[in-house]
């Protein structure tokens, strides 16, 4: 069906009144479903990963978004220091950090 079609599908009939106010609470509740599954669990992991990069001590074992293992040598205010396999060592920004590989192993026993 196409949008031409659903829209004069709303319209009311002819002798019906208030169609104008069930137009309007329809809206409204469009809007109240988008912010309850939409926008606000995007606000809590955003929320989440916030907590999580400031909260990053020194000997934590991460992987970065880019997929890189390594263990937290320094953490500065917006940068980490992090040891990779084989010594090396990487300076990385905090927003980097997507997950710690201890949360990762308590997902994967589940």
């Amino acid at each position: 069906m196409n949008m031409l079609n659903f829209v004069f599908l709303m319209q009311p009939q002819e002798g019906s009144e208030g169609g104008g106010t069930s137009f309007f609470i329809m809206i409204l509740l469009m809007i109240v479903v988008f912010y309850f599954f939409m926008i606000r669990p995007q606000m809590r992991k955003t929320k989440e990963q916030k907590k999580f990069r400031e909260g990053l001590k020194k000997g934590e074992k991460i992987i970065t978004i880019g997929g890189v293992h390594g263990k937290i040598l320094e953490v500065g205010d917006t940068t980490l220091i992090i040891e990779t396999e084989g010594q090396g060592r990487l300076k990385i920004e905090k927003s980097a950090a997507a997950l710690d590989t201890a949360s990762q192993l308590a997902e994967q026993k589940k």
